[in-house]
């Protein structure tokens, strides 16, 4: 089971051309919000139909990295049960997030599935404008740019919430696998999903993914936001050519604020 994908997309790892949108919104946009804490753990169970083939973890933590202080988050996947059998996968993907500014200063990828590893460190140069791979070097990039985890937590502080509108689009810039990718979301409305958590009020957004890339068309994955201050991702499901698979929360602890039912 390739748990990477649900990795990638726990972190929102699904790359596209934008829409034409009502508003676009970028990393340059900062309400003052913050929606996640020190402490903050969230867990995730990865169902293909009706088994079990995975857990998902997101974490921060508070920590100091070359004297600046910032959120260490951490979003890490693996496979459990039969899956893990056939086709074991540890992946983790780590942020470390200057509390200032909210942009990445140092990004890990740690990948192992099954007999493929990989492991990439990518630092941040905001006044040169250029990030510096371990595996591939120094490249040029747009100043805001971000990674995938920050881009996610950047969205919770930002951008998830009441000023969207039906048919607005998200769209960082993001560094990924040596590579400048922009990272597309439409925002699609609100919605009730009944959870094992109860029943919650979501912001609902559809990532632009990229056909051919085990996603059918570019509309294959679908994302629900919790409608409160914490901005957590509820349920992600994926329409892959395999079938669908579903991420679900259904654990957390250390959330800023208390979780909004219906």
């Amino acid at each position: 089971m390739k748990l990477r994908i649900t990795i990638a997309i726990a972190a929102i790892s699904v790359f596209g051309i934008a829409a034409q949108a009502q508003r676009l919104y970028t990393a340059d946009t900062n309400t003052g919000h913050i929606a996640y804490q020190n402490g903050e753990s969230l867990e995730y169970t990865v169902k293909y139909g009706f088994i079990t083939g995975g857990k998902g973890y997101f974490t921060v933590r508070d920590t100091t990295i070359n004297g600046i202080n910032t959120n260490h988050v951490v979003v890490r996947g693996e496979t459990t049960g039969l899956a893990d059998v056939v086709y074991k996968v540890r992946d983790a993907y780590e942020s470390y997030i200057d509390k200032d500014t909210q942009l990445p200063v140092l990004a890990v990828r740690n990948i192992s599935e099954g007999r493929y590893k990989r492991y990439e460190e990518v630092t941040y140069d905001r006044d040169a404008q250029k990030v510096t791979s371990s595996r591939i070097g120094t490249s040029d990039v747009p100043m805001n740019t971000l990674d995938m985890v920050s881009a996610f937590y950047h969205a919770r502080n930002n951008t998830f919430n009441d000023n969207l509108e039906v048919g607005d689009t998200i769209k960082y810039d993001t560094f990924f696998s040596g590579k400048l990718y922009p990272l597309v979301i439409r925002y699609m409305g609100k919605e009730v999903i009944n959870t094992k958590l109860g029943k919650i009020l979501c912001y609902k957004f559809s990532p632009v993914t990229e056909k051919g890339r085990s996603f059918k068309s570019n509309d294959d994955m679908h994302v629900w936001i919790s409608c409160d201050d914490n901005h957590v991702p509820m349920r992600i499901k994926f329409d892959l050519a395999v079938g669908s698979f579903v991420c679900e929360l259904t654990s957390y602890s250390g959330m800023k604020y208390p979780l909004k039912r219906v």
